[in-house]
């Protein structure tokens, strides 16, 4: 059986997003099934949407930060029940077998997760539909749990931490950063901001890098005990060979040797944004000569997007967001591409409702 569901999509690279009913299923055994309350926009969102990784399959609903309210639930689901405040990632589930989803990495999984959105569905063979909807149902072990330190206040800027915060979580979490690590932070967007928030509460010396003087005074309050401008080659030789780690949010390609000279010996550079062009190739001397690395990290695994919800609730973090009714989805996303959100915009599902 499947239930209506009202969304909104678009049908080809160059469309705008608009009104789209579709079918979700109803709860399995083991399903959850929740009406969305909150929706961020990711930048991978409006990647997918143009088809700028080529991959997207039309019809496209986005949406991979969601908040909402649990309406129904599986005959086998224990751990959720009617009422609960619960989210959903990027995944919605993966192969369960390979070592990577043994080990809770199953961001990893060696057939690739079901993504949220603009992935093969198992149940249904159809492509699955992302959080720009009214409802989802998800399998029980896909779903994450709301802290009861939010409020309904709260909730709006919880959705983010879905993606955007775990994807700075996981790899400070992995290079084990801390009270005495000093951290760069390359871009102040939606992901930066908030490893700036994360590292500060994992008591690192935060040290923002951006091509904007006037973000000084944001990255401070934010957590950042100095700010760098990237282009001005004077205040970048002031921290060589300074950084534990310095995570890079920058989706442009651009030249890596200007970080990795940063590093301390065995420094790492992670990298998260993926480029629509390569980087130009680094300088090996700049890695050898230091033992220094470059490494990459995707997501977290549902086990740690828990453990950061947790986390992020006793430190009482949050994002920093714009809400929107969803018509007005267009318009933010030629705003993301000016770089117009302080820092992520997120959309309130009740104006779909409407």
């Amino acid at each position: 059986m499947t239930s209506t569901v009202q969304g909104y999509a678009n049908d080809s690279a160059t469309a705008p997003l608009k009104p789209y009913r579709f079918e979700r299923r109803d709860p399995l055994p083991h399903d959850v099934q929740l009406d969305i309350l909150y929706c961020g926009v990711c930048h991978s969102d409006l990647h997918t949407a143009k088809n700028e990784w080529k991959n997207t399959v039309y019809p496209f609903v986005p949406g991979h930060e969601i908040v909402g309210r649990v309406t129904k639930v599986g005959s086998a689901v224990k751990a959720f029940k009617a009422g609960d405040l619960v989210a959903v990632g990027c995944m919605v589930d993966s192969c369960r077998e390979c070592p990577s989803c043994k080990e809770h990495l199953e961001q990893y999984c060696d057939q690739m997760p079901t993504f949220t959105y603009n992935s093969s569905d198992k149940h249904s063979g159809k492509m699955t539909y992302g959080g720009y909807s009214t409802h989802i149902v998800v399998d029980e072990n896909y779903v994450l749990r709301v802290p009861k330190e939010y409020k309904e206040e709260d909730l709006p800027g919880v959705a983010p931490l879905l993606c955007a915060g775990i994807t700075m979580y996981s790899p400070l979490r992995h290079w084990k950063i801390g009270k005495g690590s000093k951290v760069g932070v390359v871009g102040l967007g939606g992901l930066g901001h908030m490893a700036i928030k994360i590292a500060h509460a994992l008591g690192a010396h935060v040290v923002l890098f951006t091509t904007s003087p006037g973000k000084t005074a944001d990255a401070k309050k934010l957590g950042a005990k100095d700010v760098v401008i990237s282009k001005n080659p004077e205040e970048m030789k002031k921290h060589l060979k300074s950084f534990d780690f310095i995570i890079d949010t920058v989706s442009a390609d651009h030249n890596l040797d200007n970080y990795t000279e940063l590093l301390k010996r065995d420094g790492v550079l992670c990298l998260i944004g993926v480029p629509e062009h390569q980087h130009p190739s680094p300088n090996i001397g700049n890695l050898i000569f230091g033992r220094r690395s470059i490494a990459g990290s995707i997501i977290g695994g549902i086990k740690e997007t828990q453990e950061m919800l947790d986390f992020c609730a006793k430190h009482k973090l949050k994002a920093e967001i714009e809400m929107i009714p969803i018509q007005k989805i267009n318009e933010a996303y030629e705003r993301m591409l000016k770089s117009d959100v302080k820092y992520r915009f997120v959309i309130d599902i009740a104006s779909l409702r409407k």
